[in-house]
């Protein structure tokens, strides 16, 4: 209590006009919130969070913006991982659209308004990172007591604003602490990280929606020109500019000598801030040596550029550029991906069960985050293996416990992870080991949407959409009476397919994104040599994705010169690592006659019965080679 005293009387100390240690962003804002907001310090306000309707809303706007910045958010997430923070994307009235913390502080979060669906804005919650940064479009740290509001003074929040392409506050991402040291000064790192991630995810919005114009990135250094730009323009054909990051308005303002707040580079030509046009974007391009890819601004100061062509629509991706983000990223093209990943976003914003089939690795479980990041829902997403939990403690972890419901209960009982996953989406994988005996009341679950926790008489609505996967055949399991025949057909209303990795045809596709992915993961550069990338291809990969995610980790790892070769791979590699002997199908592929090479590649292909992956190894090649092939040569695989 002697401290709220202390913070109020310091706020009417600075409303009378006396000199403050504070900040002078924190002291404009605190006169704003008595001046413009008519905010009381003595009248302290809980963290308000949105209905879910309106939450909704807010994420139905937001959506491209949401998809675009997970990615950021998530690698963000794992910087700071094992410190407390948590991490919040808050539109421009400055509620929350999506957030990462830890699942075990979520009631303190929630609390505390470090939630999704929590509305910051600074004429709502006073002075507040999120708020504060809305109404400046500055990057700020507002830290402990430099909160208008008592409720928040135990916080340390730090937010760096999001721009649209256009200069317009999009967005706002904040990492903030329920607790922290006492120095402001401890957060200099987190303002930092926040600073760099909200630009990167302006950068990515940028390459997303101008994808079909020029885009020139900058950097100061050439080293990391190609890998973290600094800032980015469009350009039409004619070299007019049509959409920028902030650092690119900021950056053109100061080669062309003119002030960024009172003119928008939008709609002017590049020539007005740099020494160039367009007829000079072809030799910015990655073929010269970066160390001379220079600019000049009309100011004379020297910068390093990227030019980036525009990309023509692919009829291969056409069909997947409609859909949500998360599902157009499951694949790069293959036809059985393409096919559930339409189904898979029609049933994405439905409360249709949906059950996930396919081999132990093939991706389940990043499918199900999929259809939970294109579904709307405001809640978590929570996935329980029900393989992993032993027998005895599964139903108390999924349904919760009343108080001294059992020996070694709590006291004060406990929510399950199903009730966890309220609002959003729970995944049950490996649901055929499901023990039997608590099928039933899963069963209930699903069709009444409520449970009851062990222990417990009043039966608990819950509000969740339910995802499951199995490698079992579920239906044997029913046939064999080791699956409630009820309970598969509540859970299998719609269903999903994933194909297994040694038959899809964007092999080559996924692993580069792979490769790309585990490589920043790791923090060192790293790509595949032409040995290594056909060991790759010629494998069979027994346990799919999840057996080519470790044999990429473990590639990068050992890697030298950032070269990926055969000895850094997996065992299996060394039985791949000799060349096949040319057989007699791959010369007659090779002769000159198109008649010949149809009828060779007809024959491979019927002998494996189309097969496309077992004829490309006994071929020698990859993949894309005989579907490219196919094409040319007018084969069609028998219905």
């Amino acid at each position: 209590m002697a401290g709220e005293r202390e913070h109020i009387r310091e706020i009417e100390e600075v409303l009378s006009g006396a000199r403050s240690v504070r900040d002078d962003i924190v002291v404009q804002s605190w006169l704003r919130c008595i001046d413009t907001h008519r905010l009381d310090p003595a009248r302290p306000t809980e963290a308000y969070i949105v209905p879910d309707t309106q939450l909704r809303e807010h994420r139905e706007q937001s959506e491209r913006l949401i998809a675009i910045a997970r990615s950021g958010l998530e690698t963000l997430f794992k910087q700071v991982a094992g410190q407390n923070y948590v991490l919040l994307l808050a539109d421009a009235k400055g509620v929350t659209v999506d957030f990462l913390g830890d699942p075990l502080f979520m009631d303190q979060l929630r609390t505390a308004g470090l939630y999704l669906g929590s509305e910051w804005s600074e004429s709502r919650t006073g002075t507040c990172g999120v708020g504060s940064c809305i109404v400046t479009g500055e990057a700020m740290t507002i830290h402990q007591t430099d909160h208008f509001d008592t409720t928040h003074t135990p916080l340390s929040c730090t937010a760096a604003p999001i721009f649209d392409t256009k200069g317009e506050l999009t967005a706002v991402l904040d990492i903030s602490l329920l607790r922290s040291p006492q120095p402001k000064v401890s957060q200099n790192l987190a303002l930092h990280l926040v600073t760099a991630s909200a630009r990167r995810i302006e950068l990515a919005n940028l390459m997303a929606q101008m994808h079909s114009e020029w885009v020139l990135r900058f950097s100061r250094s050439p080293e990391f020109l190609d890998v973290d730009p600094e800032a980015a323009v469009a350009l039409d054909a004619s070299g007019r500019i049509l959409g920028t990051t902030r650092g690119g308005a900021l950056l053109l303002a100061q080669a062309g000598g003119v002030d960024w707040r009172l003119s928008s580079p939008i709609g002017h030509p590049i020539s007005r801030y740099l020494d160039m046009g367009i007829d000079d974007l072809p030799n910015l391009t990655r073929g010269r040596p970066t160390e001379e890819r220079l600019v000049f601004g009309r100011n004379g100061s020297a910068l390093f550029a990227h030019a980036i062509e525009p990309q023509p629509s692919s009829g291969r991706r056409a069909p997947t550029e409609a859909l949500p983000k998360p599902i157009s990223e499951l694949s790069g093209g293959d036809p059985a991906m393409a096919a559930m990943q339409t189904r898979a976003a029609k049933l994405a914003r439905t409360t249709i069960p949906i059950l996930i089939h396919g081999e132990t690795g093939s991706g389940k479980e990043y499918l199900a985050r999929a259809l939970h990041d294109s579904s709307g829902r405001s809640g978590p997403f929570v996935a329980i293996n029900c393989a992993a939990i032993p027998e005895h403690l599964i139903e108390s972890e999924l349904f919760g416990h009343a108080a001294g419901a059992f020996t070694g209960a709590t006291a004060k009982g406990r929510k399950g992870l199903i009730e966890s996953a309220e609002g959003g989406s729970l995944f049950l994988d490996e649901i055929g080991d499901m023990p039997y005996a608590l099928q039933s009341r899963l069963l209930r679950v699903i069709a009444e949407r409520e449970l009851i926790p062990v222990g417990g008489t009043a039966p608990r609505s819950v509000d969740i959409k339910i995802i499951s996967a199995s490698h079992h055949d579920l239906r044997r399991l029913v046939a064999e009476g080791r699956f409630r025949e009820d309970l598969f057909y509540r859970l299998n209303a719609a269903s999903l397919t994933l194909p297994a990795l040694r038959e899809r045809t964007d092999f080559e596709w996924l692993l580069e994104r792979l490769v790309g992915e585990r490589a920043r993961l790791a923090g060192r550069p790293a790509k595949l040599s032409p040995a290594a990338r056909l060991v790759l291809i010629r494998h069979d990969w027994p346990g799919n994705i999840r057996e080519l995610v470790n044999a990429v980790d473990l590639a990068v790892a050992l890697c030298d010169d950032e070269m990926i070769q055969p000895t850094d791979l997996p065992d299996f590699a060394a039985a791949r690592m000799a060349p096949p002997a040319p057989s007699a199908s791959l010369v007659a592929l090779r002769a000159p006659s198109p008649e010949e090479e149809r009828a060779a590649l007809l024959a491979v292909l019927a002998g494996t019965g189309w097969n496309i992956s077992e004829a490309a190894r006994r071929l020698g090649v990859d993949r894309t080679t005989v579907h490219r092939r196919m094409k040319r040569l007018r084969l069609e695989a028998p219905n």
